[in-house]
């Protein structure tokens, strides 16, 4: 009942931009902290960026610089604006939320971690 859909991925050469949304939708509550992971082919999936509620965030120290984090209370949405974007960027970025479902459904207001399908980003050399 709790979705994430990401959008944004794509093919980019080295040196350009992407931005990728990741928005939640269905029976939601409240959301605490988004973020982006990524996994890259042969690795564990990595912390990019996370930003709590009220706008703090917090960074992987190989993006720090070039990757900015944001998101819209309003639209349940997070986004990642991508530049300098370099080869070993190369991953599947998932987007993740902690969130509280809707307790009228759940009969409980512990949050749960969800994730989005994941999409591709391609840096080419």
């Amino acid at each position: 009942q709790v979705q994430l859909v990401e959008s944004g991925g794509g093919l980019v050469q080295a040196g350009g931009s992407l931005r990728l949304s990741c928005a939640a939708s269905g029976l939601i509550f409240s959301i605490n902290a988004m973020g982006w992971y990524r996994q890259a082919p042969g690795k564990q999936r990595e912390l990019v960026a996370a930003i709590t509620s009220d706008g703090r965030t917090d960074y992987a120290d190989s993006v720090k610089g070039r990757f900015s984090i944001s998101r819209d209370n309003a639209k349940n949405t997070v986004y990642l604006q991508m530049n300098s974007l370099k080869p070993e960027d190369t991953a599947v970025y998932y987007c993740n939320a902690d969130l509280v479902p809707d307790p009228l459904y759940t009969g409980t207001y512990d949050p749960i971690d969800s994730w989005g399908q994941g999409t591709q980003v391609t840096v080419s050399s």
